[in-house]
C-alpha cells in the first residue's frame, strides 16, 4: 500500500515523535513512584551522564531501566519486525544502527557495574506481568 501522505508531511509527522517523556515511559514512572521507588531521569547519575542516557536511574541500587519503542529499537515482536516499505533501505540501516548502539551502551553500563533492564513497549500490554518484572528487578540484591 502506498503512503497516503506526501514526503514532507510524513517527515513532519516523524519529527514530532518524542524521545523523552513518552506514554510508555510515563506509565512505568507512575507505577514505580507509586510503589515508593525513587529515581533520576534520562541518564543522570551522581557521577554525571551514563552511556545511552537510560530513562530511569536508580543510583543507590546501581540499576538502570531503558523504556524502548518496539519499532524504533528493532524489537523481535511483530511491531518491531514491521519494515516500512517507503525508503526501506534508510529505515533498515537506521534501525540496525540503533540496535547495535543499544547493545554497545548496555555492555558499557554492565562493565561499569550497572544492572540493566529494558522494558519494551509491547510489554505494556500485560501490566501485571510488567509490574512483577519491575519489582523483581529493583528488589533483587537490595
Amino acid at each position: 500500500m502506498a503512503d497516503r501522505l506526501t514526503p514532507e508531511r510524513r517527515s513532519w509527522n516523524m519529527s514530532r515523535i518524542r524521545g523523552k517523556n513518552t506514554k510508555p515511559e510515563m506509565l512505568v514512572r507512575r507505577f514505580l513512584h507509586a510503589k515508593g521507588y525513587r529515581y533520576r531521569l534520562h541518564g543522570m547519575a551522581s557521577g554525571g551522564k551514563l552511556p545511552g542516557r537510560p530513562d530511569l536511574v536508580f543510583a543507590s541500587r546501581r540499576k538502570v531501566i531503558f523504556i524502548n519503542g518496539c519499532f524504533w529499537h528493532f524489537h523481535e515482536c511483530r511491531v518491531g519486525q514491521h519494515a516500512p516499505k517507503a525508503n526501506a533501505d534508510f529505515w533498515e540501516i537506521k534501525r540496525t544502527k540503533t540496535r547495535k548502539r543499544d547493545a554497545d551502551q548496555r555492555l558499557q553500563l554492565e562493565r561499569s557495574g550497572w544492572e540493566v533492564l529494558t522494558v519494551w513497549e509491547c510489554e505494556l500490554k500485560n501490566l501485571t506481568q510488567l509490574e512483577h518484572q519491575l519489582d523483581e528487578f529493583l528488589s533483587a540484591g537490595a
